[in-house]
């Protein structure tokens, strides 16, 4: 009895796994050649006023550091309203336009993360490099990846760390408490950081119906259907409040 409830154990077990198999590649992202994609143009603004950005203490390393002022990035509104440092991406594409060929760096210059947010693809290889030539300390936190803690002294130029599943990774270094920065792990290409008007595009999307999101870290997600022209442009706008 007990060698046939072990059996029948194991087919299921064996029938799972290879259910799981099935449904990862099913919804594992297929890049190459768009033809005739379409583009999304769009704005992400702060709904009512915004606040001053907060100006940052430096107490550590002010040769380095202290060189420019610092000024909180966790909430940038420019003059029209728009944020900054917003990522925008499609939550529900499954083929499109390959991921960009080159290395996906984070530098830290000036005692701060450059960029602020960085989007790297899942699983692929990130150069952390230290331009400051003094002690920094790569510290990550998540929810589904392994944390990176590493310590990057001067001589140590690049560091390399990949993280496997996509989601948004803070970073910070225990030596400068100051500094904070994001990593967008992400397992498509259609993904953008707004800029300094909160303006984003989305270029070489297959035509069709899409769900688009905004994600900011102090104001949160918001999410909308957008339909891509085939050849045209589609035009989003969100508006985000302040949480309460």
């Amino acid at each position: 009895m007990l060698n046939r409830i072990d059996r029948v154990v194991r087919v299921v077990g064996v029938a799972a796994a290879a259910t799981l198999v099935s449904a990862v590649m099913a919804f594992a992202y297929e890049g190459g050649a768009v033809a005739n994609g379409g583009t999304i143009k769009g704005v992400v603004k702060y709904k009512g006023t915004a606040p001053a950005p907060k100006t940052l203490e430096v107490n550590k390393d002010k040769k380095v550091c202290a060189l420019t002022e610092k000024k909180a990035k966790d909430l940038v509104v420019g003059a029209g309203g728009g944020v900054r440092y917003a990522v925008v991406s499609l939550t529900d594409i499954s083929a499109g336009k390959a991921f960009p060929e080159g290395k996906t760096v984070l530098d830290q210059a000036g005692c701060e993360y450059v960029p602020y947010i960085t989007i790297v693809p899942a699983g692929a290889e990130l150069n952390i490099k230290n331009s400051d030539g003094i002690l920094h300390n790569i510290h990550t936190y998540s929810k589904k990846n392994k944390p990176v803690n590493k310590a990057q002294p001067k001589f140590k130029k690049t560091i390399k760390a990949s993280f496997s599943e996509p989601e948004m990774v803070k970073v910070t270094c225990d030596v400068h408490g100051w500094m904070r920065g994001w990593l967008a792990v992400v397992d498509h290409p259609y993904y953008v950081i707004t800029d300094e008007n909160g303006a984003f595009e989305l270029a070489d999307v297959p035509a069709g119906e899409y769900e688009i999101k905004v994600w900011q870290e102090d104001l949160g997600e918001s999410t909308q259907k957008v339909t891509v022209p085939a050849g045209g442009e589609a035009s989003v706008t969100f508006e985000l409040a302040a949480k309460k």
